[in-house]
């Protein structure tokens, strides 16, 4: 009789980054078609979403720049780390983020990796603006006031 593993299901990838290098215009929650080793190295959270975007080729979107890492006890059949991936949108999500994209500046990134209810890999995504320069010193001077406010919250406990 097989014993069920009790692996994690709260398992959850960030892209710290990308909340730093752009400005947020619409999420979308997309599912990702992987392989069997990816699967396992995403539970143990061998996952980076630095650096990595979508694109849309011929009505379909695909995540570029997502590394997963190789399985240790996957033998030959591992998975390439870098490859690219298939997200699960539905043509109407589709027509939408296509519609955002034509206007100059307009990108489209990963924000999280996660599990939903069901069991099955998601990956969230936003329509997103690059910021410039001084958004980016706005953000950290914001950073800082806040942690200089909760520091003196603290304080005074």
């Amino acid at each position: 009789m097989a014993q069920k593993m009790n692996l994690p299901k709260n398992v959850v990838i960030k892209n710290k980054k990308a909340g730093f290098d752009y400005i947020f215009v619409e999420t979308f929650t997309a599912g990702i078609v992987l392989t069997g080793t990816e699967l396992k190295s995403i539970r143990q959270g061998k996952v980076s979403l630095t650096d990595s975007y979508v694109i849309l080729i011929a009505g379909e979107a695909w995540a570029k720049g997502i590394q997963i890492s190789v399985y240790e006890n996957g033998s030959y059949n591992n998975h390439n780390p870098k490859r690219d991936r298939k997200l699960l949108l539905t043509k109407r999500e589709l027509r939408k983020i296509e519609r955002l994209t034509k206007e100059t500046g307009f990108t489209v990134v990963p924000l999280k990796m996660f599990f939903s209810e069901g069991g099955w890999v998601k990956l969230e995504i936003a329509v997103a603006k690059g910021k410039k320069e001084y958004d980016k010193r706005e953000t950290l001077k914001e950073k800082d006031d806040r942690r200089d406010m909760d520091r003196v919250y603290k304080s005074r406990l």
